[in-house]
């Protein structure tokens, strides 16, 4: 299928779920009437006053909601690019993100997870026929620009047709986000059986079977378990049976030659290349070490290479300079036997820091990027010629990291210190104002809100943070430099804390992609918090995810 012909085969698809949509969004309404209807009863009469009026407001301006919905959907799909996500936005200047605009998010967020949930099968069946349509039969990604997200922010738009307060649309998608799950889940099944109709034949995926459990549950639960090295060095092959590191010995011999083959490497070799390279010189040092334990080291060490080098995860651009470091790394656990006692070792912290900064900086081809991708290559060459690294060699590797990151963080507080100087002013003012630390549009009082979502998918909650019971406790722990996973202003962002106001009231944010800044509410960074919506970025453990990868090749 040519490139033209699939776009054209999905834009059918989607014009055809577009006519749809009026039908769709009335169902919507007339079960969420139905289902507030029925619950009034229970309420107390403030409450039943308050849906009362919002259902009456529903009903009067239904075919307005109907069209927003509709209009909306359509804007969406048109503006969804396949490759691109959108671009950061630049924030006005000292525009405060504050609770009120933080308890959108959380409730959209909501409708984003029920209807991920409810209808979990159906859009991953769904997403195997849009594949076929655009000739992608591995289902490398979700083309379909009619998922979950661009259903819940178009109902969010048609529900601020209403004439009505913040609070009152807010309790609105919130009493809906239930039935517009149900509805969709029925509308992505009879979607998934007109394309098999029509003689789609869907493309195939590998299915990984997960433990039980929520899904936000699951993100980090075995956080604690670290892969025993030693063991499964142990369980490696041995092919005959010590090796010596004397200059002459063919050993040596063959790691020099292999060190030497890899830097020549010019940094658009293609991962394939890089990955016969690798299994060619696995395959020389085992066959001219004689020690049993060290060619079981050898493989073990080109296993978890090749683990963390085709995790699709690690950023394109820094999997030749981590794969530079695997014979530095070999000839480390030969002398120190705690490189495979410890996943905090210097090496594997050094690897986990390089491959972070795939996530924190902005995109490949960015002048910052490049910058700092530039120093690390240069401590990388470092560690690479020293014939004899060690611990301490790569724990001065990572000092120096972070000294650079200090620098780095200096300079961008000192470029924001005009914005720094106001905000600080502007905090002093809001303190001093009777009921300042409430809501500032005092329109919506946040406390009836149900901010926490069902649960949240696994690419959407922050890699490895598990929820902190007290928010405020995480909130003071936080220092300057602290990189943050959030949903900011509808989309997911990584941000650095710059700087927290003297009196904890105004928090600046700057983005990791872009030289954008977000002045934060502390009450919207604690809701933010409490909905699961916030949490720490760090590096994650490269060498524990390869180990259990390792092991489950081991034991099919």
């Amino acid at each position: 299928m040519s490139s033209s012909q699939a776009s054209t085969a999905l834009q059918l698809f989607v014009e055809d779920e577009i006519l749809r949509a009026p039908l769709l969004a009335e169902q919507v309404i007339d079960a969420t009437t139905d289902h507030v209807r029925q619950v009034l009863a229970a309420m107390g009469p403030r409450e039943r006053s308050f849906n009362s009026d919002l259902l009456a407001s529903l009903l009067a301006h239904r075919q307005a909601v109907v069209a927003r919905f509709t209009a909306s959907l359509r804007e969406r799909a048109a503006k969804r690019s396949a490759a691109d996500k959108p671009a950061p936005e630049s924030r006005l200047a000292l525009s405060l993100v504050d609770e009120d605009e933080v308890a959108v998010d959380v409730e959209i967020a909501n409708a984003i997870e029920a209807i991920r949930s409810a209808a979990e099968y159906e859009l991953r069946e769904l997403q195997t026929f849009t594949s076929a349509l655009v000739g992608d039969m591995d289902v490398a990604r979700d083309h379909n620009p009619l998922g979950a997200e661009a259903y819940a922010r178009a109902f969010w738009a048609a529900v601020n047709v209403l004439p009505l307060s913040r609070g009152y649309h807010l309790a609105l998608l919130r009493h809906a986000a239930p039935q517009l799950a149900q509805v969709l889940r029925k509308a992505f099944a009879g979607a998934s059986s007109r394309l098999e109709s029509a003689g789609i034949e869907p493309a195939a995926y590998r299915t990984l079977v997960l433990p039980s459990g929520s899904r936000r549950q699951r993100v980090g639960a075995d956080a604690t378990y670290y892969p025993d090295l030693q063991r499964i060095r142990d369980s490696m092959p041995v092919h005959h049976a010590s090796v010596s590191l004397a200059p002459g010995s063919p050993f040596e011999q063959v790691l020099r030659n292999a060190e030497a083959e890899i830097r020549r490497l010019p940094p658009e070799t293609d991962f394939a290349a890089q990955g016969a390279l690798r299994e060619r010189h696995r395959n020389q040092l085992i066959e001219s070490a004689t020690s049993r334990v060290d060619q079981q080291l050898v493989e073990l060490l080109s296993r978890l290479f090749d683990a963390i080098l085709s995790d699709e995860s690690v950023a394109s651009d820094l999997r030749l300079m981590i794969s530079r470091l695997q014979a530095s790394t070999l000839r480390v656990a030969l002398r120190d036997p705690l490189t495979l006692s410890k996943e905090g070792h210097p090496v594997w912290q050094f690897t986990d820091r390089v491959a972070f900064y795939g996530e924190i900086l902005p995109g490949p081809g960015h002048p910052g990027r490049e910058r700092v991708l530039r120093y690390v290559q240069g401590l990388v060459e470092h560690l690479v010629a020293e014939p004899e690294p060690s611990a301490g060699l790569y724990q001065w590797a990572l000092e120096r990291l972070q000294q650079f990151e200090h620098r780095r963080l200096e300079q961008r507080c000192a470029a924001a210190a005009d914005e720094i100087a106001e905000l600080q002013r502007l905090e002093d003012r809001l303190q001093g104002e009777p009921g300042s630390a409430g809501s500032l549009a005092g329109a919506l009082d946040v406390s009836q809100l149900d901010t926490v979502p069902a649960q949240l998918i696994d690419d959407e909650t922050p890699a490895g943070s598990a929820p902190s019971p007290d928010p405020e406790r995480w909130l003071e722990r936080q220092r300057p430099g602290a990189w943050w996973r959030l949903l900011m202003q509808g989309r997911w962002v990584h941000a650095q804390l710059l700087w927290p106001g003297e009196r904890g009231e105004i928090w600046l944010l700057g983005d990791g992609a872009s030289p954008a800044t977000w002045a934060v509410r502390r009450r919207a960074l604690l809701t933010l918090r409490q909905a699961r919506l916030l949490g720490s970025l760090e590096p994650r453990s490269l060498v524990r995810d390869a180990a259990k990868r390792v092991m489950r090749q081991l034991v099919r």
